[in-house]
Formats: C-alpha cells, sequence, structure tokens
C-alpha cells in the first residue's frame, strides 16, 4: 500500500491510524456533557494556538502567498471547520462504530474528485467499485439508520461530511503541498473555531456545558493528539503521498473504532454493520489499486479525462 516510503513515512501512517481510530470514541464521549459544536469549536480553538505557538517559535514568522492564504482559509472550513462540526453533530446521535464505517467511504470520494480537479480519467475498476461501496452504504442506511428520522440525520451528516473531507483532501494536494504543515494546520485549526463558535452561539446558546473529569480529557486527546499531532503528520505525509493513498487510513481506522467501542463504550456491533464494513473496505482496496488498470472515459463539462 506505502511503496517507496521510508520508515519515518510508516510510522507516521501507523500514528495516523491509531490516533483517528480513537478519535470517535473520544468524541462520543466529549459530546454527552458539551453541546457538539462548541465542543469542536474550543477543539479547534486550543490546537490552532499550540500550532501556530509552536509555528512561530521555530520559523519567526508566517511566509505565506496570497494564493497560499486564500487556499488555507477555504480549507478551514471545507477540510476541518465543516466536515468536524458535522461529525460532532452525527456522534450526537449515531455511535461511533457506525460514524467510522460511513467515514470509510472517505477513499471512494477522494478517487473521484481526483479526476474533477486533475482532468485525469477514472480507472474502470475504481467506477464499479465505488458503486458496490455506494449499495452497502445505501444498504446500512437502510437497516441501522432507517429507523427514525433521528439516526437517518446523524448519517446523512457524516456523508455530507466525507464528501465535503475528500473534495478537501485533493485541493490540498493541489494548492498547498509546499505550505510548512505546522503553518497550515494552524491557520486551518483557527478559521475553523471561528466558524464553529459562531455556530455555537447561534444554535447552542441555551445548552449547558458539563467540564467533567471525562469531557476534559476527551478534549485533551482530541486537542492534543487528534488535532495538532495527527494533523501535522497528516500534511506532512501529503508531501510525499498522493490524496488517495493517504485517504487509506480510512481502511484501518473503522477497524480499531469499532474495536474500542464495543471493549470500552459498550456500543453494539451488528451484523449489518460488519457486512457493510466489509463490503466497504474492499470496494476501496480495489479503487486504489486501479491505477494501472484500463480507464474508462468520462466527459466531465470538458477535455477528456485521463489517467
Amino acid at each position: 500500500m506505502l511503496p517507496h516510503f521510508s520508515r519515518r513515512h510508516y510510522i507516521a501512517y501507523a500514528s495516523i491510524c491509531l490516533i483517528w481510530g480513537s478519535t470517535w470514541g473520544a468524541i462520543r464521549l466529549l459530546v454527552r456533557d458539551v453541546p457538539p459544536l462548541r465542543a469542536a469549536a474550543v477543539r479547534f480553538f486550543f490546537a490552532g494556538i499550540v500550532l501556530l505557538a509552536i509555528a512561530l517559535y521555530r520559523n519567526g514568522k508566517l511566509s505565506l502567498t496570497r494564493k497560499q492564504w486564500r487556499a488555507l482559509i477555504v480549507l478551514g472550513f471545507t477540510m476541518v471547520g465543516l466536515p468536524c462540526g458535522l461529525l460532532f453533530w452525527a456522534e450526537y446521535r449515531i455511535s461511533s462504530s457506525m460514524t467510522a464505517v460511513l467515514f470509510s467511504t472517505c477513499p471512494l470520494f477522494v478517487a473521484l474528485f481526483t479526476p474533477l480537479l486533475t482532468q485525469d480519467r477514472v480507472p474502470r475498476r475504481a467506477v464499479f467499485a465505488m458503486v458496490v461501496a455506494l449499495g452497502g452504504i445505501s444498504a446500512l442506511f437502510y437497516t441501522g439508520l432507517s429507523l427514525s428520522v433521528y439516526l437517518l440525520l446523524g448519517g446523512g451528516a457524516v456523508m455530507l461530511a466525507v464528501v465535503i473531507s475528500s473534495w478537501s483532501a485533493v485541493f490540498a494536494k493541489r494548492e498547498i503541498s509546499d505550505v510548512n504543515p505546522l503553518v497550515g494546520t494552524a491557520i486551518q485549526f483557527c478559521v475553523s473555531a471561528v466558524v464553529l463558535f459562531a455556530r455555537s452561539l447561534i444554535f447552542e446558546q441555551n445548552r449547558p456545558s458539563d467540564w467533567n473529569q471525562t469531557s476534559i480529557l476527551a478534549l485533551i486527546f482530541l486537542t492534543v493528539f487528534a488535532s495538532v499531532v495527527a494533523f501535522s503528520l497528516y500534511y506532512w505525509l501529503l508531501k510525499s503521498m498522493q490524496a488517495y493513498q493517504l485517504s487509506t487510513t480510512n481502511l484501518i481506522v473503522p477497524v480499531i473504532t469499532m474495536l474500542e467501542g464495543a471493549l470500552l463504550l459498550r456500543e453494539p456491533v451488528p451484523l449489518t454493520m460488519i457486512g457493510a464494513a466489509v463490503l466497504v473496505l474492499v470496494a476501496v482496496g480495489v479503487v486504489l489499486k486501479a491505477d494501472d488498470d484500463k480507464p474508462l472515459s468520462l466527459e466531465l463539462e470538458g477535455p477528456a479525462v485521463k489517467s
């Protein structure tokens, strides 16, 4: 999966999988006591301050072009602010295991957005695999989330976050691959914190926060490890990996999340969820190995897409 990379790349990749595999459970614990948008805003505010301080200490100043500033502000909305707000909101309604399984479709959408943004052709096997995976997700929605509108809205929020995050991953690879990871991540977190705080003031002004030991520990984990460490590693790896390669962390994250949810949070893991997870992971694996396959010509309002 990760050929021709150094040991540091493997360690960084594995660290992201382990950290983000635990993120869903930590979010689940945090939003039990703190409104989801407020929780996400506080998380990214502190993470942004920490990263900005480190970046300024190491570099002395922020050397960015106008184009890079514009791209980072956009990513503050689309890579972090909107998706994480949606995920925090969704985990108030569905289990962390269900959230992770739905989010594991991210590589499929990255594979779809890559040709849309780069004018490349889509391998035929990748297109077929996407159709199969989306069928599996549809089945999961029908059996696991159609019991109530409450659950269905939670699942829909996760899928919207998936689409936004996938577009952002390809956009980031194209626009900010030469930006210092610490600087880029810090600016995105600061932008997202402002967005989330504003939304929280509008939608959560009458909801109290209970900052107990559990919620504080969950916040510390999400701020330090899931934000400062994991996102910095993510953008560092994005300099030497393709967006679709790095998105394969989502192959491993659901397994870690389901194990932790079952063992630590006592969340049920029904057979339908396991079956959907297996189907999605197999389909994603096909997408990632389809680079050398015969491409499928897709006309997308312009030049033919090519690989």
